[in-house]
């Protein structure tokens, strides 16, 4: 689906299903510690809030397995909640549906934790249960532990996980989307006949890596289809983006990068013949508000005092596959001089920092933790700029516990919506309807 202008930006909660929920959140800070991930009249409280405020989706990520690659163990991970313990943001997801109206709902589900047939099938039920308000953010896991425990010898290598999450996709594209047609469901009772046979046909799918002979079993949905979030930065990343994202997570440093992101990307899906109108670029923004400007400020400082820099390093070694523990981590960065070669992986985010005196466990602290704070006034103001920058909405991540998203909204959101960056109603209609409404 393509469009012309968005008339406002689109908001999503990004989250996850555990204890701290977003990466880098300590769920032991005060604004986190009275909110029970495993409690669903909290999380009722919450999705009821975000549509309450016009959010277009609540967004959770999610990971397979346990972070284990520092020190070569998970004591870190489960000791600290480190993106662990793990719920399944799908079945949130359901318990959610009858709680909400219009808000989407979009959760992260690896192709490697199932088979395309059956997840079809329940992405479809999930779809019919919430009047097609799903989405699902495509994810190729780089955790070892998950592929470990879900039977593999090894990690794949990056190609192979695209290649993987490819031809899943396709599968479950193909199931959802070709099985059926649109009139295959009749219901005529008395004939007897709840659906045309000649109207359902097997999809035939024969693959390098699954063969699916039949026909998809759950009859088309209101989307057919969910909405297809994609979030990947590396090369492979963002040609499967390209290919086949609605809607791609990027987590640039700043505008400019945004700008120079999404100036990639309309060449990348120019070539799958697609245009820039038919993907959403949503940036990962973490933003503290408050009344006052020095208010904003305590609570940012309050913030850094409970960041553990093992939790960060925990989180960082498994995703960037090395174990940071190996180097020398309290080594001011001023010290290396100009030489980052033997860094490798580590040379952007040494260059990142402003100040040289900081160490590289200064620095893996603030990953996932670099944000925003001010006013009302200031937050708009920032948002602005992504918006300049050809942004269209944001995945908003609130690092002070799900208090500092009621602050968001109770603060931030009469001004967004006031100048016109936020919407004030929802559109009629399924998720993607309303995404790209405009």
């Amino acid at each position: 689906m393509a469009v012309t202008k968005r008339s406002n930006m689109r908001f999503c909660l990004f989250t996850a299903f555990t204890p701290g929920g977003p990466v880098g959140a300590p769920w032991y800070h005060p604004g986190a510690r009275d909110f029970d991930y495993l409690n669903l009249d909290h999380q009722t409280k919450l999705a009821q809030a975000l549509e309450g405020a016009f959010f277009d989706a609540i967004f959770w990520a999610d990971f397979s397995g346990v972070h284990d690659t520092y020190k070569n163990s998970y004591a870190t991970s489960v000791r600290e909640a480190v993106q662990f313990p793990l719920g399944d943001p799908l079945i949130l997801a359901g318990a959610l549906a009858g709680a909400t109206e219009n808000l989407g709902l979009v959760f992260s589900a690896n192709v490697i934790q199932d088979h395309p047939y059956s997840f079809s099938r329940r992405i479809a039920t999930l779809d019919h249960l919430t009047r097609g308000r799903v989405g699902w953010n495509v994810v190729t896991s780089y955790q070892k532990s998950a592929w470990l425990n879900l039977g593999f010898d090894s990690v794949a290598n990056h190609a192979e996980r695209y290649g993987r999450g490819q031809e899943f996709l396709d599968v479950v594209r193909q199931l959802l989307t070709e099985s059926w047609d649109d009139a295959a469901v009749v219901r005529d009772v008395d004939r007897r006949v709840y659906a045309d046979p000649e109207l359902v046909r097997p999809i035939e799918h024969s693959g390098e890596r699954f063969r699916v002979p039949g026909i998809g079993v759950t009859e088309p949905s209101p989307q057919r289809m969910p909405v297809v979030f994609v979030a990947g930065s590396s090369d492979d990343g963002r040609e499967f983006s390209a290919r086949n994202a609605e809607a791609a997570f990027i987590t640039a440093r700043n505008p400019d990068g945004a700008a120079a992101w999404l100036k990639d990307m309309t060449g990348r899906l120019s070539n799958y013949g697609r245009t820039r109108d038919e993907l959403l670029a949503m940036q990962y923004v973490s933003m503290i508000v408050a009344s006052t400007e020095e208010e904003a400020k305590r609570k940012s400082e309050e913030l850094d005092e409970y960041l553990s820099s093992e939790a960060a390093l925990a989180f960082t070694s498994s995703t960037a596959g090395v174990d940071m523990s190996e180097i020398e981590l309290d080594r001011p960065l001023g010290d290396f001089g100009n030489d980052f070669a033997q860094l490798g992986i580590f040379k952007a985010m040494a260059e990142s920092a402003k100040d040289k005196t900081w160490t590289f466990r200064d620095v893996v602290t603030r990953i996932g933790s670099n944000r925003f704070i001010g006013t009302p006034e200031q937050i708009a103001d920032e948002i602005e700029k992504w918006r300049e920058a050809g942004v269209d909405g944001i995945n908003l991540s609130s690092l002070d516990g799900v208090e500092g998203t009621f602050n968001f909204i109770e603060h931030a959101v009469p001004v967004l919506q006031k100048r016109g960056l936020m919407q004030t109603e929802y559109t009629e209609g399924t998720l993607r309807d309303k995404l790209f409404r405009r």
